[in-house]
This record gives C-alpha cells, sequence and structure tokens, in this order.
C-alpha cells in the first residue's frame, strides 16, 4: 500500500514476548506501529532499549519493518524488555512483564519533542506508566500532540482507578476491549449495557471518539455522529496476540485517509481477525491479504 502523508508516533514499550514456541517482538505501541506502517501511515516509535543483544535485535526488527529508529533510546544500565507469555486451550494470552526494563526510562529529548508536535497522531498505553519516569515523559508529550489517541492496555498489576481518571481526559480517541469497559464503566459508575456505557464514558470524558473492541463480535465506535458497529470475521484462531494492535493500526490508516466509520471499522476488524489466524503480534503480510482473508472468511460462513 502507498504511504499517505500523515504520520503517527506510538510512544512505550518494545520487548520480546517469550513464546512457548520462541521470541517474537512485541510491545502494543510497537505493534501498533507496525501494522499502522503496513497500512500506509509513516510511523516512528519512542522507546528505549538495553545496549544488549535483544536491543539490537530490535532495531533491526524495526529497522527491516520499515518503522522509523531515530527516536529509540539506548540504555547502558538496565535490559532490553522481556515478556513471557503462556497460551490458554483458545490461544489466549496471559503475561508475566519482567521488570524494570529499559522501556522504564525513556527521557524526554528534543527530537522526540519535535517529532510529537509535528506528527498527526500520538499513540499511548496506560503499560507505559507503570515507572514514574516513562510517565512523566509521556505526561510532557501529550501536551504537545494534536490528537492523542490511548490503547488502554489494563495489564495486573500496573493499572488503577487513579491512573485511568488522570489519562482518559487527555485523549482525543480512545480504544479499549469489551472486558476493559466494563472494569472502567464500573470504576466511574457507568449503567446500562454496553451501548450506554460507551456513550457514558465518551461524555464523561469528553473523548472526541471511543471504540471498544469486542472479540469474535466485532467492534463498535461511538462519537458525535452517533455509534457504529460491525460484526466480527469468524477465523481459525493461532493467538490473539496483536490482533487488538492490528486493528488499531488498521483503523488509524482508514481513518486518516478520510475514510467513514463503517469503513474504519470494517478494515479494522478484518486487519484484527487476519493476525489472530497467524502466530505471534506482527506477521509479515499486505494490506491486500487481509481483505482477501475477510471474504474467504465470509464465504466459508
Amino acid at each position: 500500500m502507498a504511504k499517505n502523508n500523515s504520520t503517527l508516533v506510538c510512544f512505550g514499550e518494545v520487548l520480546w514476548d517469550l513464546l512457548p514456541t520462541g521470541k517474537v517482538a512485541g510491545g502494543a505501541p510497537m505493534n501498533v506501529a507496525y501494522h499502522a506502517n503496513t497500512f500506509g501511515l509513516q510511523a516512528k516509535m519512542i522507546s528505549r532499549i538495553g545496549a544488549d543483544e535483544l536491543g539490537g535485535e530490535l532495531r533491526l526488527f524495526l529497522e527491516d519493518k520499515g518503522i522509523v529508529t531515530d527516536l529509540l533510546q539506548v540504555d547502558r544500565a538496565l535490559p532490553t524488555g522481556i515478556v513471557k507469555v503462556t497460551l490458554d486451550a483458545n490461544g489466549s494470552p496471559s503475561y508475566e512483564i519482567v521488570q524494570p526494563a529499559a522501556w522504564d526510562a525513556i527521557q524526554p529529548f528534543e527530537s522526540a519533542i519535535q517529532a510529537v508536535k509535528s506528527a498527526d497522531l500520538l499513540v499511548f498505553g496506560s503499560l507505559a506508566c507503570r515507572s514514574v519516569a516513562t510517565k512523566n515523559t509521556l505526561l510532557q508529550l501529550l501536551e504537545l500532540a494534536p490528537v492523542r489517541v490511548f490503547d488502554v492496555n489494563l495489564r495486573t498489576p500496573f493499572y488503577s482507578k487513579e491512573l485511568l481518571a488522570e489519562l482518559l481526559p487527555k485523549a482525543t480517541i480512545v480504544k479499549m476491549n469489551d472486558e476493559e469497559l466494563d472494569i472502567i464503566g464500573g470504576w466511574f459508575d457507568a449503567s446500562g449495557d454496553e451501548d450506554a456505557k460507551m456513550e457514558f464514558v465518551k461524555d464523561y470524558f469528553r473523548l472526541e471518539a471511543l471504540i471498544v473492541t469486542r472479540g469474535a463480535r466485532g467492534a463498535a465506535l461511538i462519537n458525535d455522529n452517533g455509534l457504529f458497529t460491525q460484526t466480527g470475521f469468524p477465523v481459525k484462531v493461532q493467538d490473539t496476540i496483536g490482533s487488538g494492535d492490528a486493528f488499531l493500526g488498521a483503523f488509524l490508516s482508514k481513518l486518516m485517509a478520510g475514510a467513514d466509520e463503517k469503513e474504519c471499522l470494517e478494515t479494522a476488524c478484518s486487519a484484527g481477525a487476519f493476525v489472530a489466524t497467524k502466530k505471534g503480534a506482527t506477521p509479515k503480510y499486505l494490506p491486500e491479504d487481509v481483505f482477501q482473508n475477510a471474504a474467504k472468511e465470509a464465504v466459508a460462513a
């Protein structure tokens, strides 16, 4: 897919997911950057790696995927991040996010500040806020970003009501899954069905848009134009690692290309379903592979 003129900066963790079958490059912000880049956005990554072999391999991985690495810091004391991943019978992952890691010490620096100021979108998550240093850097950059996309990632024990209450009002667009909607809605006394909770969260935090992924059921989006839904694409799941990140990367690429809500959701759900048929969060593919797969699965269903 040809590049468009829109730029995206992702902030947060880069790491290796240690799967039963071997290590795979990961970290939600990095995954979003990879999938957004695949769909045509110009993606950059602000993070920090160790001065070790795993860090060097991560840099090479990002360069190979076409993700700009000039905003990748190197830490001489802390190691490159790793996550120990186990999968249940349905391919759903659980994580042991090892700490400390280099991405716990992301520092504000001039090139990162300028990149955020000039970018169309800044994507961030909640996990990066597990350390004071990285959280403070994020808060500084959020003040500079024109559009702030909050990819909620509630990973035990690295989240709290207080953290979400601080981050959500700073966002322009928020993406979360249905389980996270229930947790956050419960914290702030949302009532009613899922649609009502979405409307409450959007209005309570004055968001321009709230996206909720629903696993195999698809996804929903609420903004000032109304509520939009997309049913899921039935696929044979290998694992669901990175499916939500593929969803968001594809969604943002369509959004920045001027697509309407329906097309954004359809493309995003197709991408998320496609990645679930592959192992790991960053399989190599082209956008047309996603659409061909969605069409094939629709016929099979």
